[in-house]
């Protein structure tokens, strides 16, 4: 095993520029694919060699679960770690399982939260626009009564666009027919997968928390897109952005895409007026090779197959060794 065994623990590093860097030459649909698959890839390689250390560390102390033979002096002799580093992979195995298990339980939680504030609206027939009337269930659209501004996707069976009167009365015909739009294109893509695997990737290794955020920039640019080519007017969703950040607070169900709601830094939603207001995004999935965002894609794509590498070593290594000492 040796030391590669620890590389994946701190290859995610090499993801870090790509994470700043591919909005510049990819569409945030590309952008939030590659890192969602570089996060996952990346947490898994870290999870298993977390655990590949703790056997290895703790197989030497009495009374482990583990079969007595693999703690036999072959095994500490090929695989020579101390039960201290053992010992600490399992509680930081311990720490990662518990925050998976809470942001698991909190999402579930908070979508049945979601749920049940939508029980007992009134039906309001099909929305074949934005409605601009009262509470209710207009299709896949439910409006909230509220005064507080805020929209947000919530995913299911249906999935849901819920809105609150607050925010209808905010925005103009057009611009509500934007927020819809881009609330449905959540929907479709199924972003709060996204966002849930980059938030479980960072969970299981810090290094990765800065692709959590670039995803989840790069989902809302990318249903900002959807958004305009669906009403046909880029300027008509970038007002309808700005203007509903002037008016909304954050959504009551934190952790889905919710439409311009306000950070606790000003940022995300100016630049994507911004981008809204400049050219189309090129549709390709990877950066040029000769850019800055092609060179730190490489890294990032080596990294992770150097992860995957490294952790799949490990593994068959250990495997190995514990079947040559494990009688039949």
């Amino acid at each position: 095993m040796g030391v590669f065994v620890f590389l994946p623990l701190v290859l995610p590093l090499t993801a870090v520029p790509i994470a700043r860097l591919a909005g510049q030459h990819l569409h945030p649909r590309g952008v939030a694919r590659l890192l969602t698959a570089i996060s996952a890839v990346m947490a898994l390689c870290s999870a298993l060699c977390l655990g590949l250390i703790g056997v290895v560390g703790t197989a030497q102390i009495p009374g482990n679960p583990l079969p007595d033979s693999w703690s036999d002096p072959e095994v500490r002799a090929a695989l020579q770690y101390h039960e201290t580093i053992g010992t600490a992979a399992i509680c930081v195995l311990l720490v990662v399982a518990a925050a998976t298990t809470r942001t698991v339980v909190r999402h579930l939680r908070v979508r049945g939260r979601a749920r049940r504030a939508l029980e007992g609206l009134p039906p309001g027939g099909p929305a074949a626009g934005a409605p601009a009337g009262g509470p209710g269930l207009f299709g896949d659209v439910a409006v909230l009564p509220d005064g507080a501004a805020y929209a947000y996707a919530l995913p299911g069976s249906p999935g849901r666009v819920v809105v609150s009167t607050g925010m209808l009365a905010g925005l103009a015909a057009d611009e509500r027919e934007a927020l819809l739009a881009h609330e449905r294109a959540h929907l479709v893509h199924r972003h709060h997968r996204h966002l849930l695997t980059t938030q479980l990737a960072g969970c299981v290794n810090p290094f990765l928390r800065p692709l959590q955020q670039a995803v989840a920039y790069s989902a809302e640019r990318w249903a900002d897109e959807e958004s305009a080519q669906a009403v046909g007017d880029r300027r008509i969703t970038a007002r309808a952005v700005a203007r509903a950040a002037l008016v909304s607070r954050r959504a009551p169900v934190p952790g889905f895409a919710a439409f311009a709601a306000p950070g606790p830094v000003p940022g995300p939603v100016p630049r994507r007026v911004a981008a809204l207001l400049g050219p189309v995004p090129s549709s390709r999935n990877w950066p040029p090779a000769h850019s800055r965002a092609g060179l730190a894609a490489m890294v990032a794509a080596v990294g992770a197959a150097a992860s995957a590498l490294c952790a799949l070593n490990a593994a068959v290594a250990l495997l190995l060794v514990l079947k040559a000492v494990t009688p039949l």
